[in-house]
């Protein structure tokens, strides 16, 4: 026997529940609901009607034999009360619903949503609240989360206001001066929404501080033997730490490096003398840096300066002259006594230090007593050029001697008049270069007898190393 399928047609309305066959077995397709079910034989899928809910012009075709028509009969009730339980459908077969469509639905949906205002949120802070150990190097943000910040205040455990600064779009804040080390700042921060943002932090707490002094100083001219000096406070731990928050920067463009003399001072000097017109800028950039053991920089420090003229002096001991040129071009050469066979003075390279128009010196100060060939004098327009006490100065006694013999305990021995001279023509880093004695070689941690170092070892560097003091 042939079973065919029942079919309800209907044109569009609203939507009532209407059955059919599937498969050619008895069963029926309710209409109305939502999704597609299938329960055995028997599914639910959209279909329209009429206006009366009552299904236009709907034509059932039955299969003949009665047994069929039966089996139909009980698929309809069977297949209702499946469907009916399954879709979550709570009707009877003559209930009648307006279907609504997908985009009525998304636009009461987003309706509702709209409905619903967004959330205020307060400012956003970049610290926590109770946080310890705040860079004060490090700026603190407040971002509006809103429509914009309406006031940010953020001051010390003494009330002092720190200085700040506001974006164009009023909705980012920063401090604008650096913090403090061992301070508790506190912030509020209130929106435009109305709602705010309150904390308090505290910066680090060093072990100590050191400040470093840099030379030259900010504006010099100096010789091209000069080298930087920059020298701590406090014994540096941490070498590469300190090196690292140092910057410097020459024009044109020279290679050079640093050494350590001791823990307290490092220098920076290129391989060679430097070329005259280089202009130099050192940035020490240490406030906030943990230069080891809990020692902080102190405050950031900056030099600049430039190399002037290629001043350089030649001290030759088997002449006893001296020899001054400027850029090539020599100025003068000058008789000198140098230091006697019991004092001799050193060879290498000396760079001028300090200048003074009148010094007393005595010899008690590197440990020569005056009652064992020592002296205590004054002496006219005396030109460093050792930390140790060795000086081109004025020395009316020994003029017989100047250009023959050698009898100071180690000065470059010269009239007041050619000490007058010498020390108007020089400048500091200007080079002195002694030769041919019998003194040995001066230290390259004299404090300005840094180009004896040879360059193998300076470049190499000993940050690293400690050597003491």
């Amino acid at each position: 026997m042939t079973r065919s399928s029942h079919k309800a047609t209907a044109q569009r309305g609203p939507t009532c529940l209407v059955i059919t066959m599937n498969h050619g077995e008895p069963g029926l397709v309710v209409e109305g609901v939502s999704v597609s079910e299938q329960v055995g034989n028997f599914s639910a899928t959209p279909a329209a009607v009429d206006d009366s809910c009552t299904p236009a012009g709907m034509m059932l075709s039955r299969p003949s034999p009665r047994k069929a028509n039966r089996n139909f009969r009980a698929g309809i009730k069977t297949g209702l009360a499946a469907l009916f339980v399954i879709s979550g459908v709570s009707t009877t077969l003559s209930a009648c619903t307006i279907e609504r469509g997908t985009a009525q639905v998304a636009e009461e949906e987003t309706q509702s949503s709209a409905a619903k205002p967004p959330e205020k949120l307060a400012p956003a802070v970049s610290v926590r609240d109770g946080e310890t150990g705040v860079d004060p190097t490090e700026k603190i943000v407040v971002r509006s989360q809103g429509d914009g910040l309406k006031s940010v205040v953020m001051t010390n455990e003494n009330g002092y206001e720190v200085e700040s600064k506001l974006s164009d779009d009023g909705r980012r804040w920063e401090n604008d001066e650096v913090l403090g080390y061992y301070r508790t700042y506190t912030l509020k921060a209130t929106d435009k929404n109305g709602k705010t943002t309150e904390l308090t932090f505290s910066t680090q707490t060093p072990n100590g501080t050191a400040a470093v002094a840099l030379s030259p100083l900010e504006g010099a001219t100096v010789g091209v033997g000069q080298t930087i000096s920059m020298r701590f406070g406090y014994p540096i731990a941490d070498r590469e730490a300190a090196q690292d928050a140092i910057e410097v920067i020459t024009d044109p463009p020279v290679d050079g490096a640093f050494y350590w003399l001791n823990n307290y001072e490092v220098r920076w000097r290129p391989k060679n003398f430097w070329a005259a017109g280089t202009k130099v800028t050192v940035k020490a950039k240490i406030y906030g840096k943990d230069l080891g053991n809990g020692i902080y920089g102190e405050a950031d420090n900056e030099t600049s300066f430039t190399i002037g003229d290629d001043v350089r002096a030649i001290v030759d001991d088997r002449t006893h002259m001296m020899t001054v040129s400027r850029n090539g071009e020599v100025l003068r050469s000058i008789p000198v006594s140098l230091g006697s066979g019991k004092w001799p003075t050193p060879n290498g390279t000396y760079i001028i230090g300090d200048k003074h128009k009148e010094l007393i010196m005595d010899s008690e100060t590197y440990g020569l007593p005056h009652d064992e060939g020592g002296y205590r004098v004054k002496v006219k327009y005396a030109t460093q050029m050792s930390y140790s006490g060795i000086y081109v100065h004025g020395a009316p006694w020994s003029v017989w001697a100047q250009g023959n013999t050698n009898t100071s305990h180690g000065c470059v021995n010269v009239t007041d008049e050619i000490a007058q001279w010498f020390q108007e023509t020089v400048k500091p880093g200007d080079v002195v270069i002694v030769q041919h004695t019998v003194g040995g070689e001066f230290s390259g941690f004299d404090g300005l007898g840094d180009w004896n170092i040879p360059w193998g070892t300076w470049s190499a560097g000993n940050a690293r190393v400690s050597t003491g003091g």
